[in-house]
């Protein structure tokens, strides 16, 4: 009875959506939203399989910066500091931030080509025919329009999280990256912390057995640095909080769990259900500060996001992930990082936990000896160099190296574009359950099915990892 009616809702979302009128329309035009997200994505035909794909090794690659306002600049930092990177262009519209950024590398000897004052200054770095790689670092809104147009243009593209906000923006990064065979990569730098990378290892390695369920999160007070004037362009990121209401910043906490249960390589999610408290932070915030200043009055009694959201995803093997998103209650810090499984189990913060039973967490001298047997190759390469350099703690830096050897080694990237839609798209797909009393809603498989077949992310630094670095 339950899959009868569970195929008969199916069914007449579907018809309510157009479709019994529509479906030759869709085929021949581009795939509409609403039809990519059916269950099963049995509309989608994949042009070419970006998972593992390798492109042509270069020995120097050159690089331009789109945005440099939070993150640009640190990533510019650590460009600065790879061997064989030139960095050919530094785009902002606010001059200011483009002549910032080009005083903090000046000792590296780097004299790329400035881009700013037009809101489309952009499009003229990716026009260049001497620049390989498009960083971007910008609001949410312009990160697909960028990334699009820059693989158009012949260059592979590396953008901020999240990659894309809505489904349909992702499709377009995924139908991009496929068409123009470029890397479209999303730099979720905590895939790169070193409990994260120490635990994917692990599973790797079969210590967890078999993996039941995870969690991730990202709890981080950010509500004064949200209403801030000069925190972020134009209050961005506060505009973003607005009609809004779901996870709307899902992969850091969901980018290292996943690599560690092989989604899109060899597991996919199938469907998820999601939950939003109300507001009790958001709009008190805005109305205080309209009380001093009128230049907060247009952010009063807006429909701002729940301060905490849950949301919970089932995979295909059965398999569960928990996410959370809370930047605004003055919680502690936390990303959670939680792993269980069949032989044992991890969990991160307030400190790095390893068990291997019920009983209890392992002792500081045990966790020191697991943590020199399954330290992963890339740790034991650049880890010391990388907490040196910093960047939370070291591991922005670990991933930009990782990157930049990838390509100029021709091998495939840790996160693809697949990786870059699944994880972006928790966020419209968690807002559309939780505008339906917390419904299930399906999970597009970007891979259009080949995550039966497509291999894990290999950590293993076999090959490559001839990229020095000047400290």
């Amino acid at each position: 009875m339950k899959d009868n009616r569970r195929s008969f809702l199916k069914l007449s979302g579907l018809a309510g959506l157009g479709f019994a009128g529509g479906i030759m329309k869709g085929f021949a035009k581009e795939p509409q939203e609403s039809i990519e997200a059916a269950p099963g994505n049995t509309f989608y035909k994949q042009q070419f399989n970006m998972s593992g794909y390798a492109a042509p090794k270069m020995e120097t690659v050159r690089v331009g910066f789109i945005g440099l306002g939070q993150r640009g600049p640190s990533h510019l930092n650590n460009m600065t500091k790879l061997g064989g990177v030139s960095i050919m262009g530094l785009c902002d519209i606010r001059e200011e931030s483009v002549l910032k950024a080009q005083k903090g590398i000046e000792k590296s000897g780097q004299k790329p080509t400035h881009y700013f004052g037009n809101k489309d200054a952009w499009k003229k770095l990716c026009d260049r025919k001497d620049v390989d790689l498009i960083y971007i670092a910008t609001p949410w809104d312009l990160h697909v329009p960028m990334a699009v147009y820059a693989m158009e243009q012949g260059k592979h593209v590396a953008i901020e999280v999240p990659a894309a906000k809505t489904l349909d923006e992702c499709w377009q990064l995924v139908k991009t990256s496929e068409k123009t065979r470029k890397h479209c990569m999303m730099l979720e730098n905590c895939c790169y912390d070193f409990f994260e990378l120490m635990t994917l290892n692990m599973a790797r390695q079969g210590f967890f057995g078999d993996i039941i369920h995870t969690e991730g999160a990202y709890i981080h007070y950010l509500l004064d640095l949200n209403f801030k004037k000069d925190g972020y362009y134009d209050m961005w990121r506060l505009k973003e909080n607005i009609g809004r209401n779901g996870n709307i910043y899902p992969t850091h906490g969901l980018g290292p769990v996943c690599q560690v249960m092989n989604i899109n390589r060899g597991d996919k999610m199938d469907y998820l259900v999601s939950m939003s408290s109300i507001d009790n932070m958001m709009n008190e915030e805005a109305k205080e500060l309209a009380a001093k200043d009128d230049f907060y009055k247009p952010f009063v009694n807006k429909p701002y996001r729940g301060n905490m959201n849950t949301t919970v995803i089932r995979t295909n093997k059965g398999r569960t992930i928990m996410i959370q998103h809370d930047v605004t209650t003055p919680n502690v810090y936390s990303r959670i990082h939680k792993i269980s499984g069949t032989k044992g189990s991890a969990l991160k913060y307030p400190s790095p936990k390893i068990a291997s039973s019920h009983d209890k967490w392992l002792s500081e001298q045990e966790f020191k000896s697991l943590e020199e047997k399954y330290q992963p190759p890339i740790v034991k390469k650049v880890g010391e160099l990388a907490k040196q350099v910093g960047g939370h703690g070291g591991m922005d830096f670990l991933m930009d190296w990782r990157l930049i050897d990838c390509l100029r080694n021709g091998l495939p990237l840790d996160q693809d574009v697949y990786d870059a839609a699944l994880w972006s798209a928790i966020a419209p797909l968690s807002e559309k359950s939780v505008a339906n009393r917390s419904t299930s809603v399906d999970v597009p498989d970007f891979t259009a099915g080949l995550w039966k077949q497509n291999k894990p992310v290999d950590i293993s630094l076999e090959t490559g990892g001839t990229t020095t670095v000047k400290v």
